[in-house]
């Protein structure tokens, strides 16, 4: 049976092997590996120390990485600039793509691969299409890499299609989902709130889990959105909506964050995630999730007539292409009414620029 071992040493559990040897191993955010060494050695410190920068831990006298191979690329990559300046998040995302790559396939030499051996690399992920895609996008960095350092000379990934995907996303949430939920889930509860901030702010779960009182100006919510600080300097500001005011009016208002956790603290981006499956399941809304909120608010934003630069102010992206696929339905369903509407005005027009016959001799 695994246990914790000291706090020294966070994030490491102790355990016995089939020979009953002890064990331990480090496990953080999705990634986890062996610590080896005797516990409290220099060698263990050292893969301590590793585990924490998300590399795998090393025994003694096991072979070096060997140069040229997909291996030492990645060693390479993870102390580029690009991987350097990367949040902590999506490095963590990355990198737990790139290690189960390594595990598979890390001693294949990079000078000598080929399309052909890029498309092998991602067959056995065939079945399951985003999988396949965000292990070719992870192949096309590594050996965009290779060429700038290098060891290559061209890219053998170059003109790998992508695999077609769920072009709709998550699902969004329709007016009726959210009366459901409203009705299992009354106001006051830590569930009616999640959804109420998520609805009408176009929030993230990672910026959501962070919003709190000292984000409100007056009728106004600002923050700035996880994915993007310290890149872009986009600050989202953006009107408290009377259905919000009203939940928010009911907090407590010396919380750290709007939806703290019973112990007080905050939530991470994850366990709302976890909690809001939860939540959706209970309310019997299988389809649902916290991301489908965000596409409602730019729907909603949409049908009521937003402009899609509108609608970036209160999503917070960059370009129009993502507030098009959020809000593109709605956008064609609106686009289709004002044509009807031109269409009615023309024929009626037309209708009345007819010459009058009626009463007329021959």
């Amino acid at each position: 049976m695994a246990r914790r071992v000291k706090r020294e040493f966070p994030g490491v559990t102790a355990y016995f092997d089939r020979h009953r040897k002890r064990r331990f191993r480090f496990r953080k955010k999705g990634f986890s590996t062996e610590i080896h060494g005797e516990y409290g050695s220099p060698e263990f410190r050292q893969n301590y120390e590793r585990a924490l920068s998300g590399f795998k831990s090393q025994e003694i006298g096991s072979p070096a990485t060997k140069r040229g191979t997909i291996n030492a690329l990645a060693v390479s990559y993870y102390k580029s600039p690009e991987f350097v300046s990367l949040k902590d998040s999506t490095k963590l995302t990355y990198r737990r793509e790139i290690e189960r790559l390594r595990e598979d396939h890390g001693h294949t030499l990079v000078k000598q691969m080929k399309r052909q051996h890029v498309v092998k690399l991602l067959e056995p992920l065939t079945d399951r299409p985003s999988a396949r895609n965000n292990r070719l996008r992870m192949l096309k960095m590594l050996l965009n890499h290779a060429v700038e350092i290098g060891w290559r000379s061209s890219n053998p990934t170059a003109g790998i299609k992508k695999m077609r995907t769920n072009a709709h996303g998550f699902h969004t949430w329709t007016e009726d989902e959210l009366q459901k939920f409203f009705e299992h889930h009354k106001a006051g509860t830590v569930a009616h709130t999640a959804v109420t901030l998520m609805l009408y702010t176009a929030c993230a779960r990672s910026d959501v889990v962070k919003l709190g009182w000292q984000n409100l100006k007056g009728d106004r919510l600002q923050y700035r959105r996880q994915k993007t600080e310290g890149v872009s300097t986009v600050l989202i500001d953006i009107p408290v909506h009377p259905e919000l005011r009203k939940v928010l009016d009911t907090l407590p208002n010396d919380k750290l964050t709007f939806l703290e956790t019973r112990g007080g603290r905050s939530r991470t981006a994850n366990g709302l995630g976890t909690a809001m499956r939860k939540w959706c399941d209970d309310a019997g809304l299988s389809k649902c999730s916290a991301h489908g909120l965000r596409k409602a608010c730019a729907t909603r934003l949409a049908e009521a007539g937003a402009t899609e630069r509108e609608i970036m102010a209160w999503t917070g992206h960059n370009s129009p292409t993502m507030v098009q696929v959020y809000a593109g339905k709605a956008r064609r369903g609106l686009l289709a009414d004002h044509g009807f509407e031109k269409l009615i005005k023309n024929e009626q027009g037309s209708k009345l620029d007819e010459p009058n016959t009626k009463g007329s001799t021959k």
